[in-house]
């Protein structure tokens, strides 16, 4: 079983990996965000609960996710384990994961892999992206330009340039990311289980990296 979690600012490339992995390995990958707007939607007992903090503009406990994610670690397709991106976000969020993993699914993350990539290079990559509205495909201006200037090869769409991926909000963003994942790398380097990889390295080279620790 496999059960990783990526760390690594915005544009580092886990995207990526993550749907190699995941074709390789056969494990899902989990989003918080998915979890939480999913569960709302289906109005479950947890989602009801969120959707409380959620209209009234309050961010969702940690013990209210961590609910959500043990529901969904124990769903059939997690047999193979999980890719997380995006969650731990802080301590309190990887020490409460732990616990509930070792405690009430007896099992625990795996691997914990960060792809490190210099800020400029982020700015570069996110800047440089363009979304199809339609159908949510990506393009970048340099590495994976569309065939018809800036529009979307499977609809025709007219691609945008999201807010998420103008200069000023990646600089803000990368330093909130800093700023706690300083602390993230701390608490998994003393498991015996985090790797540090060049996520500036071509994709190939880092995914053949990325086999090697999973094993």
């Amino acid at each position: 079983m496999i059960n990783l979690i990526f760390l690594g600012p915005p544009g580092a490339g886990k995207g990526t990996q993550s749907a190699r992995i995941i074709d390789e390995y056969k494990i899902v990958q989990i989003s918080t965000g998915d979890l939480l707007r999913a569960a709302v939607k289906a109005g479950t007992p947890l989602g009801k609960e969120a959707k409380v903090y959620m209209d009234g503009g309050q961010l969702v406990p940690d013990s209210l996710i961590i609910n959500m994610m043990k529901e969904r670690f124990e769903s059939d397709d997690c047999q193979n384990g999980f890719i997380l991106d995006g969650f731990p976000r802080t301590t309190a969020q990887a020490v409460a994961l732990d616990e509930m993993l070792q405690n009430e699914l007896k099992t625990s993350v795996t691997h914990i892999i960060s792809l490190e990539v210099d800020d400029e290079v982020v700015v570069k990559r996110n800047t440089g992206r363009r979304v199809c509205p339609s159908c949510g495909a990506t393009y970048h201006i340099k590495f994976n330009p569309p065939k018809d200037g800036g529009k979307c090869d499977k609809d025709g769409e007219t691609l945008v340039h999201r807010d998420d991926d103008q200069e000023e909000t990646i600089r803000k963003r990368l330093g909130v990311y800093h700023d706690t994942t300083s602390l993230l790398k701390d608490y998994y380097s003393k498991s015996g289980k985090f790797f540090e990889l060049s996520g500036d390295d071509h994709p190939d080279k880092v995914y053949s990296k990325i086999k090697e620790i999973l094993g």
